[in-house]
């Protein structure tokens, strides 16, 4: 009015503080702010949004400017603000209060990140056989996180290059709330906001959905894993089914990437050594391949870490699979024990089990370069012989409980490194 702007006050009702999803609006309005006049037509803006926020016991302001809620385009403000007069909305067709009430409430910071839409669009959900599913589009690389009743456990989010999908298995009947954050992936520090709010109404659960503990969000690989050096995954979705219990999962690595990978689960007593002795590492050219034998049937965490070669430092967690089996019949041994001599693109093809049968004669079968001799010690030694490329040979397993492979690395040398140690089952 000061600068000679034509400026006036509405009213109505607005999703606030203190707001709570799927609410009905009865009685007076709740809430002012204005509409002005300029360049021959009606804007909308609300200073008192624009200007901070209040903490949730109300008893608190804290002012940051918040640009959305000046000047904001009528279709977004209608998101949040429902004037007494509905001239005032300045849209054709107006919205009822029922559409109002009902509708999906994207907070400013849903548009300050540039999302573009979230499906579905209404703020309730109900879940169909104890699932629901939400989806967000967005235009550029965007990392979102969530919490179901504040924890991230009973889900499976994916990212995609545009948004995300999320599907939801809540664990217990009746109404809870769903909250989904996000930030740009280019962000420095590790914010995410609250860019969603759903009310998931669970009508019945499906306990087989229920999530290993060490599950990490986002599930699977996406354009995030890409950009850390996994390319070309072989399983683009972040579920991995086995029946028999065995899987493998091959990418193409970037350059100058070291890789350590472990397998975890809610029921299982496996020891920190064990976790990684179920998957073993294949490596050809600049192709990876994780080899996995389940301990048990059952639902597992794939996690991958990775590092540059060239650092000393420690690993970097990257992502997570889930790997589930339902055969009870599975019980696969670990993979065979190996040593720091036992070079990245060495390959073991026999035995891959790291337990071998008593009193037999056991086939083995290694790709190995640059060395001169392979022995088989047990209770006796027995050589490998080359061929092609490969280590061929038998050895038998009688009278002894662990078996080493050991190699000369040159033919002057007089002494063995062990390579790899396998355990003999007991009679």
């Amino acid at each position: 009015s000061i600068a000679g702007i034509q400026c006036m006050k509405l009213s109505g009702y607005s999703k606030g503080y203190g707001y709570k999803m799927g609410q009905t609006f009865t009685g007076d309005s709740d809430h002012a702010w204005n509409a002005v006049y300029l360049d021959g037509r009606w804007h909308l803006l609300d200073s008192t949004w624009g200007s901070g926020s209040v903490d949730d016991s109300f008893t608190e302001f804290t002012f940051r400017y918040n640009e959305f809620y000046f000047l904001t385009h009528p279709a977004l403000f209608i998101n949040n603000h429902f004037p007494d007069n509905s001239n005032w909305q300045l849209l054709k067709p107006t919205l009822t209060l029922k559409d109002f009430e009902k509708n999906m409430l994207h907070n400013s910071n849903f548009y300050m990140l540039g999302l573009l839409t979230a499906h579905p669009e209404t703020a309730v959900i109900q879940t169909v056989n104890g699932k629901a599913s939400v989806s967000v589009d967005c235009r550029s690389a965007t990392l979102f996180t969530f919490k179901l009743k504040g924890t991230d456990e009973h889900g499976l989010m994916t990212l995609k290059k545009h948004g995300m999908k999320l599907d939801i298995y809540p664990q217990k009947t009746g109404s809870h709330k769903l909250q989904i954050f996000a930030k740009p992936s280019k962000a420095s520090e590790d914010v995410y906001n609250c860019v969603l709010e759903y009310v998931v109404d669970c009508k019945s659960v499906d306990k087989a959905m229920r999530f290993p503990k060490d599950l990490h969000q986002p599930v699977g690989p996406s354009w995030f894993t890409e950009r850390q050096g996994f390319l070309r995954p072989s399983h683009p979705d972040p579920i991995i089914h086995t029946n028999d219990g065995r899987c493998s999962v091959t990418f193409t690595l970037g350059k100058d990437i070291s890789v350590l990978a472990s397998l975890h689960s809610d029921n299982s007593s496996l020891t920190e050594d064990m976790r990684r002795r179920h998957i073993m590492q294949i490596h050809r050219g600049n192709q990876i391949e994780l080899k996995i034998h389940l301990p048990h049937a059952g639902n597992f965490v794939l996690k991958i870490y990775a590092k540059k070669k060239s650092d000393p430092g420690n690993y970097d967690y990257i992502f997570n699979y889930l790997i589930t089996c339902l055969n009870t019949e599975v019980k696969w041994p670990a993979f065979p024990q190996s040593y720091s001599k036992w070079v990245e693109d060495y390959e073991i093809l026999e035995p891959l089990s790291g337990l071998l049968p008593a009193n037999r004669n056991v086939q083995f079968k290694l790709k190995m370069h640059g060395i001169a001799k392979v022995l088989v010690q047990a209770e006796n030694t027995y050589p490998l012989t080359q061929s092609r490329g490969y280590w061929e040979g038998t050895c038998n397993t009688s009278g002894c409980r662990e078996v080493f492979v050991m190699v000369h690395e040159n033919a002057n040398h007089s002494f063995y490194s062990h390579v790899l140690k396998y355990e003999v089952e007991t009679q």
